[in-house]
């Protein structure tokens, strides 16, 4: 059998690589839906806020009214906190797709190519096995080396989640307490 690919492999290929293409930009199409989506409820809400800030303030008569105000401040940072929030998330989300698509790929190409292999290694002429074997052991080296970045990735990304997630309860902990000081 030829190892080179003929053109019916070659469109096939073609085809999968439009397919995936395709399954990517839909990905980051939804990613920058939801974070433009995001984005427009955030500001509306800030516009909305601000007018009734502007007009509390308008309506303060005495130096107490404006030390009533500063509890307003405590809100505004929890929705901030909770608007990083949401972007870490659209933006993890973003990236587990991302690197579910590039595994499921980074597989099929690891299989194609050890059929190709074996094909090739049927018809090539004999004692070419060592050279088949050594091909073999370096793309499952190259698998494994692999997965073993793909594990790192995962787990750096899980502490960096975690990280995350404990600067910002810390945060909001510290600006209570010294909101609850202030008071």
């Amino acid at each position: 059998m030829n190892a080179i690919a003929t053109p019916e492999q070659f469109a096939a290929a073609s085809q999968t690589t439009i397919e995936v293409l395709t399954t990517l930009a839909n990905a980051a199409f939804t990613q920058v839906e939801r974070l433009t989506a995001l984005n427009l409820n955030t500001a509306r809400s800030a516009v909305e806020e601000s007018v009734i800030t502007a007009r509390t303030m308008l309506a303060v008569k005495n130096p107490q009214d404006l030390v009533g105000l500063q509890t307003t401040t405590q809100p505004m940072l929890d929705k901030a906190v909770a608007y990083g929030r949401s972007v870490y998330e659209i933006a993890v989300d973003a990236q587990q797709e991302f690197a579910k698509l590039c595994e499921a790929q980074v597989n099929q190409r690891n299989k194609t190519f050890t059929e190709m292999l074996d094909k090739a290694a049927k018809s090539a002429p004999a004692g070419s096995e060592a050279m088949f074997a050594g091909l073999k052991l370096t793309l499952d080296a190259a698998h494994s080396m692999y997965e073993h970045v793909n594990k790192a990735t995962k787990q750096v990304t899980e502490i960096a989640e975690s990280n995350f997630a404990a600067v910002t309860e810390a945060a909001l902990k510290a600006t209570k307490t010294a909101a609850g000081a202030s008071a």
